[in-house]
């Protein structure tokens, strides 16, 4: 099962449309995961209208249209695996630990706001935490990125994080 991990898309404010990469990568995916700060409701339409599955979440920086549309969390299961997605997660330090005791239920955690990816597993070897950056605003890196991973028989492989050539390709 493919998977596409994305987040802080933020149309129209920080791009005007988003990355062809990333748009096929959407079409590809057999599940899309979008952790947050859409700004508009047309991004979600169209993730919506062309993911197979969307597992998706509202942002600090989505209003009330998407706030009603969407939960602050959101849980799945795929192949054993169990996914749990949300925004925010707090400072950097500390952060495994934390995101371990606030979903003790769950294999993976996708999580956005930094725009910074991150792939780490909490002290423990159970959580795995995937922020896949965002694929429209490179703050404080010199990329802007996404992920993309599979869920398999054996649990979550393929993790690989992509880079976007400037000027979103």
């Amino acid at each position: 099962m493919r998977l596409l991990l994305t987040t802080d898309t933020h149309l129209p404010k920080r791009a005007k449309r988003l990355p062809d990469a990333l748009l096929g990568e959407l079409a590809a995916a057999d599940v899309v995961f979008h952790a947050g700060d859409w700004v508009d409701a047309a991004t979600l339409d169209l993730f919506a209208s062309r993911a197979r599955r969307l597992v998706a979440v509202y942002g600090n920086n989505d209003g009330p249209e998407l706030r009603a549309r969407l939960p602050e969390v959101a849980y799945a299961e795929l192949g054993g695996v169990r996914f749990a997605v949300v925004h925010e997660t707090g400072q950097a330090r500390g952060r495994e630990a934390r995101c371990a005791e606030r979903f003790p239920d769950a294999d993976v955690l996708v999580f956005g706001h930094s725009h910074i990816p991150w792939d780490t597993t909490a002290d423990d070897g159970r959580l795995r935490l995937l922020n896949p950056g965002s694929p429209t605003d490179r703050r404080r890196q010199p990329y802007c990125t996404y992920m993309t991973a599979a869920v398999t028989p054996e649990g979550l492989s393929r993790v690989q994080l992509h880079r976007l050539p400037r000027g979103g390709g």
